[in-house]
């Protein structure tokens, strides 16, 4: 077999070792859904494929293939191919994908062979590579797993780390999964999610990892779905209940979406302030307009201690106030319909060490 047709597909291994990916696909497609590890140095801009999916639906394969080699031709194709030439020595491990390991990728393989540049590509492209992901979303979280739930402000997510068998939802989603969820970076692509996700799981199943264990969360994560049948498993499943004090709760909440979020936004508390109201703002009509006027203002008057140099204790207040008045008594609510599958309460450290022998 030549050198240029070097196939790869050991999909578990180019998904769960990190191997670098060199994303042929147009930027359009890239942006719908694509790996972590990938870069996207396409073939054709986005343009250019329109132009060749015409061409293909009026006048047939042969004459988009013509179509395609003519645009990208002369100082176009130089310029793409030493940036695959580049990225290649950066990444001497790589493998390369159009959508279905196609015709794109053949191209560009045969290009880089003449100049002796040998780069395999995935046998299927991206579309074996997000099947075989889907497919592990759908079976492996057939195997045991816990669901971590407590009050808000408890520190679920700072808890994860503590267990091997965690996935981060909300980190994979970037959003905190509340009202003030938002991260400075917009979250990804639902297809995103899902690939990292299921990265995520496919790793722990590489290292010998069966059981998982995620953090409660209703079937939305800000824009993205939770996969179904993981939705579905996390009501079945045994709930570890994390406890903590109610002060405690509202300094960690303060801590993370106050003096985290003023470190994200580079010490601009004006940013903050539009932040955290914004947040307040999608819970109006839960709140109705009394209490979320009142607990707009005392938003504005512990920005406004900040603004005079007194530090973020300010912003406990209102904390407390919507802890006590909304998110308390909504998880109060949830908790007493899960009530049967709490298996273990307690603080953080007793939760570990209850996992650890478990």
């Amino acid at each position: 077999m030549p050198e240029h047709t070097l196939l790869r597909n050991d999909y578990d291994q180019l998904l769960g070792e990190d191997i670098p990916l060199l994303d042929l696909r147009a930027p359009i497609e890239f942006n719908e859904g694509a790996f972590p590890m990938a870069t996207n140095l396409p073939l054709m801009q986005d343009g250019e494929r329109a132009q060749v999916g015409t061409c293909y639906k009026q006048q047939g394969q042969a004459a988009a293939i013509a179509l395609g080699h003519r645009l990208v031709s002369g100082t176009t194709r130089e310029q793409r191919l030493q940036g695959w030439l580049d990225w290649q020595q950066q990444h001497p491990t790589g493998v390369m994908y159009c959508f279905r390991g196609g015709l794109r990728s053949q191209t560009v393989q045969s290009w880089l062979a003449e100049c002796t540049c040998t780069m395999p590509r995935v046998a299927g492209g991206y579309k074996a590579l997000r099947q075989h992901l889907l497919t592990e979303i759908a079976t492996s979280f057939e195997t045991p797993g816990f669901v971590l739930s407590g009050f808000t402000g408890c520190g679920k997510t700072a808890w994860l780390p503590n267990s091997l068998y965690s996935l981060d939802l909300e980190g994979y989603a970037h959003h905190r999964g509340s009202s003030f969820g938002h991260w400075a970076e917009p979250q990804p692509t639902p297809i995103d999610f899902e690939n990292r996700l299921a990265i995520a799981r496919l790793k722990q199943r590489r290292a010998g990892i069966q059981p998982w264990l995620v953090e409660d969360e209703s079937a939305m994560i800000g824009r993205c779905p939770l996969p179904l049948r993981l939705y579905q498993r996390m009501q079945e499943v045994p709930i570890l209940l994390l406890e903590a004090p109610f002060e405690q709760r509202v300094q960690q909440i303060q801590h993370d979406y106050v003096d985290g979020m003023l470190v994200h936004f580079e010490q601009d508390i004006a940013r903050l302030s539009d932040y955290l109201q914004a947040g307040l703002k999608r819970l109006y009509k839960r709140l109705g307009d009394q209490d979320w006027r009142s607990l707009s203002q005392q938003m504005t008057d512990a920005i406004n201690q900040q603004l005079l140099g007194f530090g973020s204790e300010g912003h406990q207040l209102w904390i407390s106030t919507l802890l006590a008045r909304y998110y308390d008594p909504i998880y109060q609510r949830h908790l007493a319909k899960k009530s049967a599958r709490i298996i273990k309460r307690g603080s953080g450290e007793e939760l570990a060490d209850w996992l650890a022998h478990h």
